[in-house]
């Protein structure tokens, strides 16, 4: 059987691949890296981003034979283990929270680029203090749920797959957590995540 290359072979493939030829599951992290590295800098700054990676792609790489061969996409089950590693760091990332609700000043934002003008600026700035003391206030585990759909662009089944849990319970996590994000701000969050039919 020939190893998978980089290019036209699923994430499974690649991982089974790597079973005979360890070498392969580099093309998993060329794949995913970069996805997984931006969603822990947003979560936790550009300081632990390389390190959480790193620690995602070891421990992905120590348990890939046990990997569900059946599914081809891998980044819930990275990202399941990105918020394994992140959990350790689950009282940092609500002191980051809170300080920036308090201060104004995002420790993991590089720029309100986005935003044309100073008027802008400032209505982007406290809104975002705003849902930093609401995302603080959530429990991590509607927080994770939360953030893996709106930050990671999972799926509701990704997320289950991601956190080993069921559908089910995402919805109600997710709809607990948008509830409690929307009484924060008073109903005016543009980022809010829709729910699904």
């Amino acid at each position: 059987m020939t190893v998978p290359t980089r290019h036209g072979a699923s994430d499974a493939a690649v991982i089974e691949g790597s079973w005979r030829e360890p070498g392969v599951f580099a093309a998993l992290y060329e794949r995913h890296a970069a996805h997984i590295s931006r969603y822990v800098a947003r979560r936790l700054g550009d300081d632990l981003a390389d390190d959480v990676t790193a620690e995602t792609f070891y421990r992905a790489f120590e348990k890939r034979r046990h990997y569900d061969l059946g599914r081809p996409d891998a980044r819930p089950w990275l990202y399941g283990i990105a918020a394994n590693v992140m959990a350790q760091y689950h009282r940092r990332e609500t002191r980051m929270l809170r300080a920036f609700a308090r201060s104004g000043a995002d420790p993991v934002a590089r720029t309100y680029g986005q935003w044309e003008d100073a008027d802008d600026r400032v209505v982007a700035s406290g809104m975002h203090q705003s849902l930093a003391a609401a995302l603080a206030g959530l429990s991590r585990a509607h927080r994770e749920v939360l953030l893996l759909i709106a930050w990671a662009d999972l799926s509701y089944e990704e997320t289950a797959q991601a956190l080993g849990t069921s559908v089910g319970t995402v919805r109600s996590r997710l709809h607990r957590a948008r509830r409690k994000i929307r009484a924060a701000l008073g109903d005016g969050n543009p980022m809010l995540v829709t729910e699904e039919s």
